[in-house]
């Protein structure tokens, strides 16, 4: 599995303009053994396996339409996240997977339950959520998605909320808002 390296992607945030180099950006590495962290989010404006390892050779313009998308906004957060949870490594599907291969994307497709399992930590990323409380009951904010966040209907978020033994929740800002063992009924 790819793996995005949290300090190299942190670092060539900081210096995005006088960057050269997409070195270690993303490293293949066993899943099983290594230790990572994980993003279960909503697809929005993302950025591509390609994006991310090609950034600093596009061109300014096309490069700071890129870096401005929620979705790499996204990335640099959870990448924050990660490294002030203590990992070094992180896993998230817009970018993770090189998705012109059909090969790497049917190997995804079925490897994502464990890989997930396998997480220390999975990072809910509930965008819809904009203040720092878990939604326990359906919403009429909601409304277009039956009452509730959109994240909650997706078609990956049961395995992505069983198989982790650690989920955090964040709202749209990043702030905790609980984990699963916290809203777990015991």
């Amino acid at each position: 599995m790819k793996l995005l390296n949290v300090a190299v992607v942190l670092d060539r945030e900081k210096d995005i303009q006088q960057a050269v180099s997409e070195h270690g950006v993303l490293e293949e590495l066993d899943g099983e053994i290594t230790g990572y962290a994980i993003l279960s989010h909503r697809w929005a404006s993302g950025v591509s396996y390609q994006e991310m390892i090609g950034l600093m050779k596009m061109e300014e313009q096309e490069r700071k339409e890129v870096v401005h998308r929620d979705g790499y906004q996204k990335i640099i957060k959870s990448c924050e996240q990660a490294m002030k949870d203590g990992y070094k490594w992180l896993w998230i599907d817009t970018c993770c997977i090189d998705k012109r291969s059909s090969a790497e994307l049917s190997e995804a497709i079925n490897a994502m339950y464990r890989w997930y399992q396998n997480a220390q930590v999975c990072f809910a990323y509930l965008n819809g959520i904009d203040k720092s409380d878990f939604p326990t009951k359906i919403e009429r904010k909601f409304a277009k998605s039956n009452g509730w966040p959109e994240w909650f209907i997706r078609g990956w978020t049961l395995q992505e909320l069983i198989a982790p033994t650690r989920v955090e929740f964040f709202d749209k800002d990043w702030v905790p808002i609980g984990n699963k063992r916290r809203f777990a009924p015991s």
